[in-house]
C-alpha cells in the first residue's frame, strides 16, 4: 500500500511580513527534495480538501473562527495576535492545511493508505481551541484527531508531536479527553512556556535541555513515549511534525539530525505494523503526519525526506 502525500497550492497564499521564517518557500523546500530523491514518484499525491466549519468547531469554538474571519484584512498583512499574521487569503490556506489532515484520515479509513503526510502551512499545534498564537491559526492535527474520533467513533487515537516547541494548542484541546493520548517533546524552558505540570495521564510531556543531542532524544523517547504508545493500542496515530530541532535551524538550540526522525518515524510505523499482525489487538489504521515547525530550508527538506522515507518504508 503506498504512502500518501497531501497538499494544496492554496497553502501558497498565506503571506507573512518579508524575512518571516514561516514563508511559503517551506512548503516548496520538502517538494524540490522529494522530487530530486525520486520518492516523489513512489507516493500517492492529492490535493488536500478544505476544512468545514463543522469540523473545525469540533476543536475550536464559533466565536473564535468568528473574530479571525472578521480580523482577515482585504490587503496586506497584519499582525493579529502572539506571532500570528494574517494576509488576505490566510484563512483560506489555514482551511487547506487543516483539511489536509482530515482529508488524511477519510483515506485512511477507507483502505487507500495507512500512511500520511500533509506538506502544508500555516502549521497548527499552537492553536488552542479559543485563540491562535506561534504562527498557527487552527490546530490542524486536533481538527483531524477529532474528526477520527466523532466521525469514525475511535476510540483511542494518539498524536505525537516531536517539535522543538511545546504542542500547548493540542494539550489545551485535549486536556480532559482520554480517548488522546497526546506525546510531545520541546526544549525546555522555552517558547510557549506551558504549564506542563499537574497534568492528566493522558498527557506525556517530555521536556528536554537546549543541550540534547541525539541519544538522549532518543532515550527519552523510547522510555516516556513508547511504553505508553504500546500500553495505550492506539487505532490510529497522528504526528505533529516539526523539524526545527535539526542541528543547522536558528530556531531553537537542541542538535538533531535527518536520521533521529527517520528512527523515531521507524519506530511509530512498526508499531503500526505490530499491531496488524497481533489478533489479540485491535489494528492500527494509519498514521497521519502533518508539517509544524522546521526553518532552515535545506535541511527542513532533508529532514521531512527521511521522515517520509520512515512512514513510506523506502
Amino acid at each position: 500500500m503506498l504512502a500518501t502525500l497531501i497538499s494544496h497550492p492554496a497553502c501558497h497564499d498565506h503571506h507573512m511580513p518579508d524575512g518571516h521564517p514561516e514563508c511559503p518557500a517551506r512548503i516548496d523546500a520538502i517538494a524540490n527534495q522529494l522530487l530530486a530523491s525520486g520518492i516523489d514518484a513512489l507516493l500517492y499525491q492529492r490535493d488536500a480538501i478544505e476544512v468545514t466549519d463543522a469540523q473545525l468547531q469540533r476543536v475550536h469554538t464559533a466565536e473564535y473562527i468568528q473574530q479571525i474571519t472578521a480580523a482577515t484584512p482585504k490587503t496586506g498583512a497584519i499582525f493579529y495576535a502572539d506571532d500570528v499574521y494574517l494576509s488576505p487569503k490566510t484563512l483560506i490556506a489555514a482551511r487547506y492545511a487543516a483539511g489536509a489532515a482530515v482529508m488524511g484520515v477519510d483515506m485512511v479509513m477507507r483502505g487507500e493508505t495507512d500512511a500520511v503526510f500533509c506538506n502544508v502551512r500555516p502549521p497548527g499545534h499552537h492553536a488552542e481551541h479559543n485563540r491562535a498564537m506561534g504562527f498557527c491559526i487552527f490546530n490542524n492535527v486536533a481538527v483531524a484527531a477529532a474528526h477520527a474520533i466523532h466521525e469514525y467513533g475511535l476510540e483511542r487515537v494518539a498524536i505525537v508531536d516531536f517539535d522543538v516547541h511545546h504542542g500547548n494548542g493540542t494539550q489545551d484541546i485535549f486536556l480532559n479527553e482520554p480517548r488522546v493520548l497526546f506525546c510531545s517533546s520541546f526544549q525546555y524552558p522555552f517558547y510557549p512556556h506551558t504549564n506542563i505540570d499537574d497534568v492528566p495521564k493522558n498527557i506525556i510531556n517530555t521536556p528536554l535541555p537546549a543541550t540534547c543531542r541525539s541519544q538522549e532524544f532518543r532515550d527519552a523517547i523510547s522510555a516516556q513515549w513508547f511504553p505508553a504508545l504500546e500500553n495505550f493500542k492506539p487505532q490510529m496515530i497522528f504526528i505533529s511534525a516539526g523539524f526545527d530541532a535539526y542541528i543547522d535551524d536558528d530556531m531553537s538550540s537542541i542538535s538533531l539530525f535527518e536520521q533521529d526522525y527517520f528512527w523515531i518515524t521507524q519506530q511509530l510505523r512498526q508499531l503500526m505494523d505490530k499491531s496488524k499482525t497481533n489478533p489479540q489487538h485491535e489494528q492500527c489504521k494509519g498514521i497521519i503526519s502533518t508539517l509544524e515547525g522546521g526553518y532552515d530550508l535545506l535541511g527542513l527538506g532533508r529532514c521531512a525526506l527521511a521522515h517520509i522515507k520512515a512512514l513510506a518504508k523506502l
